[in-house]
């Protein structure tokens, strides 16, 4: 068993999101550190791909900076084993299946446990592909974190029944990325998911604020945060520690009610 269930024994759970290797692969620890200091329950680490189809332009040009750095798969592996030497945080990687394909499937899972990486979300992974690298994961006790979107309606039962960890679910539809209102109807998606399975519900995409984040806790397990703290870190590159440690702060304080 993963360590992902841990991080929401304590009322909702708060989960930040980052891109490795912006502004650089250094400040990508110590941001996940600064994160975790501030309140952070799991931590999902963007392995940088360059064509992110589930991403908004903010995490979009996130990618694009990491990349431009030369961010390799085994440089955000090293940044793992470095934030394992502080803290024993849930992480799980958000990548693409395209990096995975070609690290290699037994290579890079085997590495997770290595490392300490509890989990994987692969967005252009679809429930019915989901076998390609089921196995792998199970091999190396690492979660296959599924997601759910409202479009998602009439296979929630196939999903969640056989989901791990935790489940995704999508608050929009579209990609990633700040919204200044969530207009989907969550109470309804929760509750049809809910009765299939007992696993925590996290809901992410466009999530920002703290009357968001304090909403949502009400009726969810969790709370997932990207675009903005991508954001803190464009706008303040190497300096984003402490906005980080402020905002993530705010966050947690109101997924606590």
């Amino acid at each position: 068993m993963t360590k992902i269930k841990n991080a929401f024994s304590d009322g909702c759970a708060f989960i930040g999101f980052l891109t490795a290797g912006d502004p650089n692969i250094e400040k990508t620890v110590e941001y996940i550190l600064a994160m975790v200091d501030a309140g952070c329950d799991l931590v999902e680490i963007g392995i940088p791909f360059s064509d992110p189809m589930a991403e908004g332009v903010v995490i979009q040009d996130a990618n694009v900076r990491a990349l431009k750095n030369s961010t390799t798969t085994d440089d955000v592996f090293e940044a793992v084993k470095a934030v394992r030497q502080k803290t024993d945080v849930p992480i799980v990687f958000l990548t693409y299946i395209n990096p995975v394909f070609f690290y290699g499937y037994d290579e890079f899972f085997k590495k997770c446990q290595d490392y300490g990486v509890d989990g994987i979300i692969a967005p252009d992974v679809p429930y019915e592909e989901k076998g390609e690298i089921a196995d792998y994961a199970d091999k190396y006790d690492v979660d296959v974190i599924s997601l759910i979107a409202p479009t998602s309606k009439k296979r929630i039962q196939k999903i969640a029944g056989e989901a791990e960890g935790f489940i995704y679910v999508v608050s929009s539809l579209g990609v990633t990325g700040m919204r200044s209102e969530i207009k989907t109807d969550l109470g309804e998606i929760l509750g049809d998911i809910r009765e299939v399975t007992d696993l925590p519900l996290a809901v992410g995409f466009g999530i920002n604020t703290p009357q968001q984040a304090e909403d949502i806790s009400k009726i969810a397990d969790g709370v997932i945060v990207g675009s903005a703290i991508v954001k803190i870190i464009e706008e303040h590159g190497e300096n984003a520690a402490d906005e980080i440690k402020n905002y993530v702060s705010a966050m947690k304080k109101a997924c606590s009610g």
